[in-house]
């Protein structure tokens, strides 16, 4: 049973940052692809950014290209998400998800954290 424990989330004004973190457990696959999503209530998911646990190579929204870096820790079994300059527009609940065979779609994370708020003041 793959587990996925965020952390990190919290309120910040615009233009500060913050780093979420993701401790994952339960997994066997040795490629894999682990991501975060992002949602706001009342709205669907949405994709932030990926990365393929052997190769490293990432992926992001471009509304966060720039501002966001997804890094990962294998040793440790952990998943970062290093947020700057965050805007209004970044307020959401963060997930992060695990998609076991990297089908290179967002639609293959299978298995998502229980989430956490990140909220950003103007």
């Amino acid at each position: 049973q793959v587990r996925l424990v965020e952390s990190g989330g919290g309120s910040v004004q615009a233009g500060g940052s913050l780093r979420l973190s993701c401790v994952a457990s339960g997994y066997s696959d040795r490629r894999y692809c682990m991501g975060w999503l992002r949602q706001v209530t009342g709205k669907e998911r949405e994709a932030v950014a990926s990365i393929h646990s052997f190769t490293g190579s990432t992926t992001y929204a471009d509304s966060v290209k720039g501002r966001f870096t997804i890094s990962q820790d294998n040793a440790k079994n952990t998943l970062y998400l290093q947020m700057n300059n965050l805007k209004p527009e970044d307020t959401a609940t963060y997930y992060c998800a695990y998609d076991p065979v990297c089908s290179g779609t967002w639609n293959g994370f299978a298995y998502f954290g229980q989430g956490t708020q990140v909220t950003v003041s103007s």
